[in-house]
């Protein structure tokens, strides 16, 4: 079955993967949009499962506070390209608000909130099939308290951006300070 170039298009903007990849999931779904969905997140995670020995030496630390609730998370990835990639720092950012929404308090709540269609291990996993690299949910620290204050590196001019991230809590109680990570 021939493919019209509207439904790749389409496709991959509903997906984020490859045009290849798109197009040889609809020829396979013979047009049909969500067998093709379902087509690319099976590959999606045979890839993710082929990349479990890997090494993630980079990735992307957000922090985000609301009122008195505070919390930093590390989603780590493979290269510094996608590390930097507007998707990947979208998907950190989406898991951050989340966790804040829930006031989840550990990595292994984190994992379980809900982002997007799915839960935040299952979107990582399918960004992971999408990029072909390895991603893993690393750290994630919570401040609770009063006068806390975040900070958050976005130097888009030095290599290490999006890697740092600190808080502080000036002349007040810190109720609850915790830093987990895999």
């Amino acid at each position: 079955m021939a493919v019209s170039i509207e439904d790749i298009k389409k496709l991959r903007a509903m997906t984020g993967a490859g045009l290849a990849d798109v197009k040889k999931a609809l020829t396979e779904a013979e047009g049909d949009f969500d067998k093709a969905k379902e087509l690319l997140r099976e590959r999606g995670l045979a890839i993710a499962a082929k990349r479990s020995d890997r090494e993630t030496s980079n990735g992307c630390v957000l922090v985000k506070k609301v009122n008195d609730f505070a919390a930093i998370i590390a989603l780590k990835c493979e290269t510094d390209f996608v590390a930097n990639g507007a998707d990947f720092i979208k998907l950190t950012s989406d898991i951050l608000d989340a966790a804040i929404a829930a006031k989840a308090h550990t990595l292994d709540e984190v994992k379980t909130l809900k982002v997007g269609e799915s839960d935040a291990q299952a979107a990582v996993t399918q960004r992971s099939g999408i990029t072909g690299e390895k991603m893993e949910l690393d750290g994630y620290c919570v401040l609770e308290g009063e006068n806390i204050e975040v900070y958050d590196h976005m130097n888009k001019h030095t290599p290490q951006a999006r890697r740092w991230s600190s808080t502080a809590t000036v002349f007040s109680r810190v109720t609850t300070l915790r830093f987990t990570t895999t």
